[in-house]
């Protein structure tokens, strides 16, 4: 990216001093009901408060996103997950104890506080606690979860860069956090664990077998 033309939504992450500054701005960016998007394990995602319906309903429309399709969110600790589910089953504490943090996303039954946006309709909301450190930052930033879905236009390949993300919905988002190009390769693998034996729903970056070698 030509550093002398940056769009002026872009934020380039490179050292603790604009990190910091970075968080400044998605938190106020986030509690004002906007969009942020930011770099994952794989590829970059799009931040919203999970308590903002109006939040949600931006997140939908800037995807062209089917609400028949949840939306998973990304915690800012592990001791966080008690406060969004109804239950974690014995199978979830050992997944979380091998993959977390990590590309593993598990589907709970959802407490009370999630919003029906989120689960589609389903009661059951997909939760992973990642290993990057912007995407736990920018959840702490404002002390809950922020949605996790992945910066792309529904059914398009999603993005590894900043300027992809820019590319794709240019000032529609309020915030992109330039960390540099993203893995790529396979998304988060998504785990129901709300059923028994729990059912690998997409297989990403844990892979089946290594999930069944955590719950036999």
């Amino acid at each position: 990216m030509d550093r002398v033309n940056v769009p002026s939504n872009i934020l380039t992450i490179d050292s603790t001093e604009t990190l910091k500054a970075a968080m400044d701005k998605a938190r106020k960016v986030m509690l004002s009901g906007g969009v942020a998007a930011f770099p994952t394990e794989s590829f970059y995602g799009l931040a919203a408060d999970i308590e903002n319906g109006n939040a949600l309903e931006k997140l939908f429309t800037l995807k062209g996103r089917d609400k028949n399709n949840p939306i998973l969110i990304l915690l800012p600790q592990i001791e966080d997950l008690v406060n969004y589910v109804t239950d974690i089953p014995a199978e979830a504490e050992k997944l979380i104890k091998k993959f977390w943090p990590g590309g593993l996303t598990m589907l709970f039954n959802a407490g009370s506080n999630i919003s029906p946006l989120l689960t589609a309709g389903t009661g059951k909301i997909g939760i992973r606690y990642s290993s990057h450190t912007i995407a736990v930052e920018l959840a702490k930033s404002i002390g809950r979860p922020v949605t996790g879905t992945s910066a792309n236009l529904s059914g398009q390949p999603s993005c590894t860069t900043a300027q992809e993300v820019f590319d794709c919905f240019g000032f529609d988002v309020d915030l992109i956090l330039d960390n540099g190009p993203t893995a790529g390769g396979r998304g988060s693998t998504i785990l129901d664990v709300t059923v028994n034996p729990c059912t690998v729903l997409r297989e990403g970056i844990v892979s089946g077998a290594d999930i069944k070698s955590v719950t036999g």
